[in-house]
């Protein structure tokens, strides 16, 4: 059997390429559940997102390595890059290399709703856990603070929650600005290369799913 995509799967792959928003990503700091980060990478391919930084800095934390439940990240991990790292300066030095503005997460006196932010620029999502938020050193790192405006009793949020509302209002703005149809953000040329990066890994997975026969 050839290793070649059919015509409807290739027209599909373009499509998500077009639309991906190459200048939007997400940085998760110490959220330890892999079953939360695989809820974010989901919502993040499902918004067109690329790539995410997830940060370990927290010494507690003692995991040389990331692990992603597969039912969680149900595919996403395939077609999100995630970009894992234990030192905070390394990991913002790579964020701000690629993106203008890192916005978090934060409960401050100058934080601003998440529904005032310009989510159509170059911006990274800054996300801490539950219990701690983001640490004062990545605060160091970002250019303001947003809360997400909740009317309830409790003013508390799951990490993945939270993420997908605000992936999702900037989705409703980028939507509105037709930067996922007339105004992408990548040119053709990286538009091009990310359709072969895509389209070798669908390859790589068939070649994965085969055996062998032997023939004796």
């Amino acid at each position: 059997m050839e290793n070649r995509m059919t015509e409807e799967r290739t027209a599909k792959f373009k499509r998500v390429v077009h639309q991906r928003q190459s200048n939007l990503t997400v940085i998760l700091e110490n959220v330890h559940d892999p079953h939360n980060i695989g809820a974010v990478l989901r919502t993040c391919d499902s918004v067109g997102i690329k790539e995410i930084f997830v940060l370990y800095s927290d010494p507690r934390m003692d995991q040389a390595f990331l692990e992603l439940g597969q039912s969680s990240s149900s595919g996403a991990r395939k077609w999100v890059d995630v970009h894992f790292y234990t030192n905070t300066k390394a990991c913002f030095e790579h964020v701000k290399q690629k993106y203008d503005s890192i916005y978090s997460t934060h409960l401050s006196t100058d934080a601003v709703s998440m529904y005032d932010l310009d989510l159509t620029q170059s911006i990274a999502l800054l996300f801490g856990n539950e219990k701690d938020g983001v640490s004062d050193e990545a605060l160091t790192y970002s250019n303001g603070n947003f809360i997400i405006p909740q009317m309830g009793m409790v003013k508390s949020l799951n990490i993945s929650v939270a993420c997908a509302v605000t992936l999702y209002e900037a989705l409703r703005q980028r939507d509105n600005k037709k930067m996922y149809t007339e105004n992408p953000t990548s040119n053709a040329e990286a538009q091009d290369q990310l359709m072969k990066e895509y389209t070798q890994r669908h390859i790589d997975k068939l070649k994965r799913k085969k055996v062998q026969r032997i023939n004796e």
